[in-house]
């Protein structure tokens, strides 16, 4: 009989599974999957001398994250690796925008696009550098981040207080249309915030991109030498010697709840398995509410609110193994870990309408994984092991394109959209579709089935947009670990502070079950989905 249980063996559930661990606690992990890591994990499926990434695999936010600081991971033979270019975007007439993780080599990039436009990205470096310490203060902790937020504050007053605010929730093409005259630092925060699902007129998506251009200048996007997998070997490696267990292929179907109190779970074979303190799910929250635990247990209100609950873009997936580098038309670009295919914002706004309209993208804005580039390891010399993945709508009402694609996504459908992301890249690299060597599709099913937690392909465990984060994550009042059900906590990225690989919503859970803070933050949950105050009045 473990103290905790946790279900799901993602880098949210394992993080929270060591935390737990650290504090004395027993703890297994049940995963469905017959593995562990989640959407953190590699093989070589594709050809066997090449190591491709299934899911993630470039991770900025867990070189910045001080949870899997806290962990020290290289001591469990974690290593990680950089190409010599962050990030690049080249353009079809040959110029290209260049993210670096030195300052002066990005700034020169914007430079040659517009003269101002790199001393406008140091100013913005400049400003995250004063404000760096707060935000990753308030962006790792629960909800609401009193003390760093309290720090932040003043730390965003000493930078310019409401004008930096209102810099932050600007679109991103506002944001880059009033700080670039240029094309070139316009991309580089356009590309970024669409690797979440904001499109370029979407309020704070400009603050999304700065985010993520700021991480990259700072930490570099670092991939796990050897394979995604060996940051979630790290992480069960390290859980195992202090005395965790990790149970792959143990689907669990439901948690078993006793006197409003969360006592275990029972798999799918029907085994029950006792938790002596706390039941920790990294789930989705519509899976955990909708299905784990039963009706009669939750408020009607939370059940009413999940079913707004929006999930983030589907995402479409290709992984090849290249007989040798990929031709670029823009040299730079040969030199980038994560490459960014479209023509421009105005691109990006049309290629984000067309989805929102519920059409497949006729030119899909690519993301495009150099993987040997980053790590030498990943496939023998001369080669390059790599993959890219666009956004498709959840449910397709019609094709921009020509291949008439209905979101059945059978093999036809499959391989007309693998070809539609190649047109894509031989665009920007004439000579790329002959040096294929093999080639793996995951469309949104495919990638559903790896992971239940990436419904119908959403990678970021729901939308990012405004109306689902903070404290509306991942509904109106429940932007903190803490459940309806005492004992039981969310601990997977549709909670605060939501996707992306740092594990602060296991973190954040794990202490929250530690802390034994529920009974306080279960009280307030009450009054909030009854609509009641503390004296039991409407």
């Amino acid at each position: 009989m473990p103290d905790a249980v946790v279900v799901g063996a993602g880098p949210n559930g394992l993080v929270a599974a060591n935390v737990l661990a650290d504090a004395g606690w027993s703890v297994d992990v049940l995963e469905m999957q017959d593995e562990p890591g989640g959407a953190v994990r590699h093989d070589h499926g594709v050809a066997p001398d090449f190591a491709s990434d299934l899911c993630s695999a470039f991770y900025p936010l867990a070189a910045a994250s001080p949870v899997l600081a806290a962990l020290h991971l290289e001591r469990e033979g974690l290593e990680w690796s950089h190409a010599p270019k962050v990030l690049a975007h080249p353009l079809r007439d040959g110029r290209c925008a260049v993210l670096s993780r030195d300052l002066a080599e990005t700034s020169a990039s914007l430079e040659a696009f517009a003269p101002g436009d790199g001393e406008a990205w140091r100013n913005l470096y400049q400003i995250w550098e004063g404000l760096r310490p707060g935000i990753l203060d308030s962006l790792f902790t629960p909800f609401p981040p009193v003390r760093a937020a309290a720090r932040l504050a003043l730390r965003l007053r000493a930078a310019g207080g409401l004008r930096v605010a209102r810099t932050m929730i600007l679109p991103v093409r506002r944001l880059g249309e009033e700080e670039f005259d240029g094309e070139g630092g316009r991309l580089l925060l356009a590309g970024n915030a669409l690797h979440a699902d904001l499109a370029p007129e979407a309020a704070g998506s400009g603050g999304f991109g700065w985010l993520m251009s700021m991480l990259g200048q700072t930490y570099g996007f670092p991939v796990p030498a050897g394979g995604a997998g060996a940051l979630t070997a790290a992480l069960v490696r390290r859980l195992e010697r202090r005395g965790g267990k990790v149970r792959c292929g143990q689907e669990v179907t439901e948690i078993v709840v006793r006197g409003g109190r969360a006592v275990g779970v029972r798999t799918a074979g029907g085994e029950p398995v006792v938790a002596r303190k706390a039941v920790l799910a990294d789930v989705s929250a519509p899976a955990l509410y909708g299905s784990l635990v039963a009706e009669e247990h939750l408020p009607g209100r939370l059940l009413a609110d999940l079913k707004r609950f929006q999930w983030d873009f589907a995402t479409f997936k290709v992984d090849w193994a290249l007989n040798s580098s990929v031709p670029w038309s823009s040299p730079q670009a040969a030199q980038a870990g994560t490459v960014h295919l479209a023509e421009g914002v105005d691109s990006l706004t049309r290629f984000a309408a067309q989805i929102a309209t519920g059409h497949v993208p006729d030119e899909p804005f690519v993301l495009f994984g150099q993987m040997t580039t980053a790590d030498p390891s990943r496939s023998p010399q001369g080669t390059e092991a790599a993959w890219a993945y666009t956004h498709v709508p959840h449910h397709v009402r019609g094709d921009a394109g020509d291949d008439k694609l209905t979101g059945s996504w059978n093999t036809r459908e499959q391989e007309a959209m693998a070809d539609r992301i190649e047109e894509q890249v031989e665009r920007y690299a004439p000579g790329f579709q002959p040096l294929i060597a093999a080639r793996r599709i995951l469309a949104p099913p495919t990638l559903q089935s790896m992971n239940a937690n990436l419904h119908g392909g959403a990678i970021n465990g729901g939308t990012t947009a405004l109306h689902q984060q903070l404290f509306l994550r991942p509904t109106p009042g429940m932007g903190r670990p803490e459940t309806p059900v005492a004992g039981l906590f969310l601990a997977s990225a549709s909670a605060h502070p939501g996707g992306g690989v740092h594990g602060a919503p296991g973190a954040n859970a794990a202490h929250a079950a530690l802390h034994g803070r529920h009974t306080r933050a279960l009280s307030s949950l009450q009054r909030h989905l009854t609509g009641r105050d503390r004296r039991g009045r409407p």
